[in-house]
Order: C-alpha cells, then sequence, then structure tokens
C-alpha cells in the first residue's frame, strides 16, 4: 500500500476516533437528561443528512471502476450508514415496563 495512503488512513481513523470519544464525553456529561440525549442525536441525524446529500453526493465516483470499488466497499463493510429512528411504541412500551 502507499505510504501516502496509509498516512491518510491513520489520520481519517485519528480523527473520529476523536469525534466518538468527544461525543461519548457530552453524553456522559448529560446521562441523566433525556432531552439533552435527544439533542445530540438529532444532532447526529442533521450532521448524517448534511454529509450525505453534500459532501458524500459531490464526491460519487465519475467512472465504472471507481463506482465498482465504492460499491463493493460498501457491501463488504456493512452497507449503506444509516440512523434509525426509535418508535414511539417502543417508547411507550419500555415506559409503561419501567412504571
Amino acid at each position: 500500500m502507499d505510504t501516502n495512503i496509509e498516512n491518510e488512513s491513520t489520520n481519517l481513523h485519528s480523527d473520529l476516533q476523536s469525534f466518538v470519544n468527544s461525543v461519548k464525553a457530552i453524553a456522559e456529561n448529560h446521562q441523566d437528561d433525556p432531552m439533552a440525549i435527544l439533542a445530540i442525536l438529532r444532532t447526529l441525524e442533521s450532521l448524517h443528512q448534511e454529509l450525505r446529500e453534500g459532501s458524500f453526493q459531490q464526491t460519487l465516483p465519475d467512472n465504472r471502476q471507481a463506482l465498482y470499488n465504492l460499491l463493493k466497499d460498501i457491501e463488504t463493510k456493512g452497507g449503506w450508514p444509516y440512523i434509525p429512528r426509535l418508535r414511539l411504541r417502543y417508547l411507550l412500551e419500555n415506559w409503561s415496563d419501567n412504571s
């Protein structure tokens, strides 16, 4: 593998780990506040949408080989990133179990 690509990959992994640690620390600081946790989740969902509709779409491949490589990566590493929403029914069931 090219050393430049390895360095970029290492830097990306480090940046992402820092991001994860920051989000976890924020959540931990507000662990007893469901409204704060909900705000964190909404922010992450908004960021996901912004990246998907902006940066990601702008960088989509413009040739078959690059598109093939992208699709192969999506298939081998777990598919499309998706942030599911909790269903109201789940929240109500969880609430009634705790009451």
